[in-house]
């Protein structure tokens, strides 16, 4: 059970961990994040906690002259180490000062991502402030064979995440690229990979849903603007957008159907799925991986009686948080039952698409009345 003091405004803080060898381009990646979050909602707030063997802070600044909202930096030893306790004190320092709608926790390059994952998860449990959004893994592709011999945490690293960015591969031949491949094949493992676009990913792979993107997604006119496009980028990840209306004002998402899609929907096809929805009954508050959600009313200012409301579902590589969403109820007129983006793997939006225009996973229900409800499904990416 969650404190109840835990978490005064009823949220809990995404927490993102970015994880890869050594000069893998993970500060890259974080900077290029920045544009894209700001661009959706100008207020949104990033924070990053920083850990660096030795003590020359260079990422971090990099990361202050970049507008970051704030910055914590662990220096001396690894964070999976000695400095594994100072995780708690940086977060609780972030939280007070700056409030971010958002924390990445980046390693270095020594790290091994299990240790971490543990500790934050014991915080979280213990706080009921912070929630794991998700493990990326970052890896030199041009380098990896070098010292994926050498390193037996480069491995870890790859084999303990939820995605792996292959980060430098633009300079390779494709016989390199696929020797590459090949060693990173070795690992045996069945984790998502996608290619950067020299440093460049789309924050809708690496980020589940939070509150506050929620709001930008919800005021803007239409679905699709929500996915970011770099230009002459080849994304690696296709999206679908899935709206669910009824002319019934009292409908509701049957969740029993949703969370059979929650349930099943392979990581190495389905990346992210990320949904604002309304329904009469609270959804489960515990997801697949025992992780506390927020809807079930024992926090967030509400959700947890009778009637209407509406809730953020965020699944990010098999795992899933919900959380109830205020908002202005004037609004809720005429607005849809669900709208929701699912992200999947290159090639696998063809698939997915079917199955959900199907019904098997998204239904309206209002009481034991059968509703017309209407379930447009379109690939927008």
């Amino acid at each position: 059970m969650v404190e109840d003091d835990a978490a005064p405004d009823g949220r809990r803080i995404p927490l993102t961990i970015i994880t890869g060898f050594a000069g893998s381009g993970k500060t890259t990646l974080i900077l290029n994040l920045l544009p894209q979050l700001r661009a959706e909602n100008p207020g949104y707030k990033l924070a990053l906690i920083k850990n660096e063997i030795g003590d020359l802070n260079v990422d971090t600044q990099l990361a202050a002259a970049a507008e970051m909202t704030g910055s914590k930096e662990l220096l001396g030893d690894c964070i999976c180490c000695t400095n594994i306790g100072q995780i708690e004190d940086a977060l609780a320092t972030l939280d007070k000062e700056c409030n971010p709608d958002r924390i990445i926790i980046e390693t270095s390059g020594s790290a091994e991502p299990l240790k971490l994952v543990l500790e934050v998860n014991r915080i979280s449990k213990a706080t009921g402030r912070y929630e794991l959004d998700g493990i990326v893994s970052v890896i030199d592709a041009e380098n990896w064979a070098g010292y994926s011999n050498t390193s037996y945490t480069a491995k870890l690293q790859a084999k303990q995440t939820d995605l792996i960015v292959i980060n430098k591969w633009e300079s390779l031949e494709e016989r390199a690229y696929d020797l590459f491949l090949d060693k990173l094949g070795d690992l045996d493992v069945d984790t998502p990979q996608t290619k950067s676009d020299q440093g460049w990913i789309s924050k809708e792979l690496l980020f589940g849903f939070d509150p506050e993107m929620a709001r930008a997604w919800l005021s803007q006119h239409g679905h699709d603007h929500a996915h970011d496009h770099k230009h002459g980028h080849t994304s690696e990840m296709e999206c679908l957008s899935i709206t669910l209306t009824s002319p019934d004002p009292n409908a509701g998402v049957d969740l029993s159907k949703l969370e059979a899609l929650l349930k099943s929907a392979p990581k190495d096809e389905v990346y992210r799925i990320k949904a604002v929805l309304y329904s009469h009954t609270p959804p489960p508050n515990k997801a697949a991986d025992g992780v506390v959600g927020e809807a079930n009313g024992e926090r967030g200012g509400g959700g947890g009686g009778g009637g209407k409301a509406r809730y953020i579902l965020n699944w990010s590589f098999g795992r899933w948080t919900w959380a109830h969403h205020d908002h202005d109820h004037s609004a809720e007129a005429g607005a849809p039952v669900l709208r929701m983006s699912v992200f999947t793997a290159q090639y696998e939006s063809g698939k997915w698409l079917k199955r959900m225009e199907s019904g098997r996973y998204i239904a309206a229900v209002a009481g034991a009345d059968a509703l017309e409800s209407k379930l447009e499904v379109k690939r927008v990416q």
